[in-house]
Formats: structure tokens, sequence, C-alpha cells
């Protein structure tokens, strides 16, 4: 299957979940930004590297652009699995929570798991 196949059925599910985590994640970054950068640039400004790499998935998936998506889930699930082990490594280096700290446990884990079940849909759908 190819095109919109990707952003149907259960896909529709990944669409909502990846534009409920844009929405969130975006908004939490540019209020910690607005209000606070200075206290923690990297960790706000990963938070809303985080936010657009979501807001990207949402559009790929709903599209159907499945390249794209490919590509995003891939960046995400690096961003999360590297970003969590050096917030548990080095948490002097994160005195601020990111989306992706301690691989997504603010968020219930679902950091970690959205990639691998976005990654398994896509290349499931071939």
């Amino acid at each position: 299957m190819s095109g919109p196949a990707i952003g149907s059925g259960p896909g529709r599910a990944l669409v909502a979940v990846y534009g409920v985590f844009a929405l969130a994640a975006g908004a939490r970054a540019a209020v910690q930004i607005a209000t606070r950068f200075d206290e923690a640039p990297l960790a706000y400004s990963l938070s809303a590297f985080a936010a657009a790499v979501y807001v990207v998935l949402t559009v790929a998936l709903a599209r159907g652009d499945r390249r794209l998506a490919l590509a995003a889930c891939g960046i995400e699930l690096a961003g999360v699995l590297i970003v969590g082990t050096l917030s548990m490594a080095d948490p002097e280096a994160f005195p601020r929570a990111t989306v992706w700290s301690g691989y997504g446990s603010g968020y219930v884990f679902i950091p970690l798991l959205l990639p691998i079940l976005g990654l398994y849909w896509l290349l499931r759908r071939r």
C-alpha cells in the first residue's frame, strides 16, 4: 500500500497522538523559552526540537508521506535514546527536564514508545 494508507485506520491514532504531543511539547517549550530560557537553554531547545519533530510527523502521517515520516521517526528515536541516555548519565547537563529526558519518563515513556510504534506501522504498511 502507498500514499494516504499510512494515515488511515490505526494510523489515525498515531496522527492524533503525534498531534497532541506536538501541541503539548510545543506549548511547554514556548513557555519555558519565553520565561526562563537562561535556566536551561539546552533542555528547553531540545524540547522545542522535539515539538518540531512531532509536528513534522503529524503532517507526514496525515498526508501519507512515508519517506518523511520514516526519517522523522528515525530522528525521534535517535533523539529520545541519545537525550535519555545523556540525561541519565549526566543529570547536571540537564538541570531541567526535556520531553526526551529519562527516555520520556515525564510523559509516561510515550516518547520512547511512539517512534517504535511509528516505525512498526510505517514498515508494516509497505
